[in-house]
């Protein structure tokens, strides 16, 4: 039902921006029912706020803006804490598969060198390949994928990460190393090689 006072909050605008909410938020969080309440919360936000939205910015813009800052607040407020410094079976895994792509002398095999990934500012604007992004970073091991999430989708400082999930900023850096890694091989095989495929 449409609010007269909010014109653009209709029935089928809030599913539609709903949908993709509840994506970003798994995405994550790593927790559907957390994903549900956080999306509720900014969507709850945005009608109380309703009236602060000028049309300056699309409207998804705008809510996930609001997304974006409750994710971040319940991850500050979170009393739990992950260990993730030891490590998993399929993060050695990933160092193990980057290791494979280099000679003896450190050199990059000519086979693995990374390619020409094209126009890659016109390839982000396509949303196909936003989809085939979320499956690559689906397929990172869970810790991995989440200490990425929070230094580069909510834009967390190292530092933070580090206190967040009591890690050291070393331990930070090669997980986000081994993140980006493995994200990259997974683009290359599926978006940029592949014909534009997921995952």
């Amino acid at each position: 039902m449409s609010d007269p006072q909010l014109p653009w909050m209709n029935d089928e605008a809030v599913e539609a921006i709903r949908r993709d909410m509840i994506k970003f938020a798994r995405l994550q969080l790593r927790d559907a029912a957390m994903a549900e309440d956080v999306v509720q919360e900014a969507l709850v936000a945005a009608l109380a706020n309703g009236q602060d939205f000028a049309g300056r910015s699309a409207l998804k813009t705008w809510v996930f803006a609001i997304l974006r800052n409750k994710i971040v607040d319940h991850i500050r407020q979170q009393s739990r804490t992950t260990n993730i410094s030891a490590l998993a079976p399929d993060e050695e895994s990933l160092d193990q598969s980057f290791e494979t792509l280099f000679k003896g002398n450190d050199h990059w095999r000519p086979e693995d060198r990374p390619t020409n990934w094209g126009d890659p500012e016109e390839a982000l604007r396509q949303q196909r390949f936003w989809d085939v992004f979320d499956a690559c970073l689906n397929h990172l091991p869970e810790n991995t994928a989440r200490v990425f999430m929070m230094r580069e989708f909510l834009e967390f400082e190292t530092a933070e990460v580090c206190r967040e999930l009591r890690i050291t900023v070393s331990n930070c850096n090669v997980i986000l190393h081994r993140a980006r890694n493995g994200l990259r091989r997974c683009l290359e095989k599926n978006w940029f090689l592949g014909g534009e495929q997921a995952c």
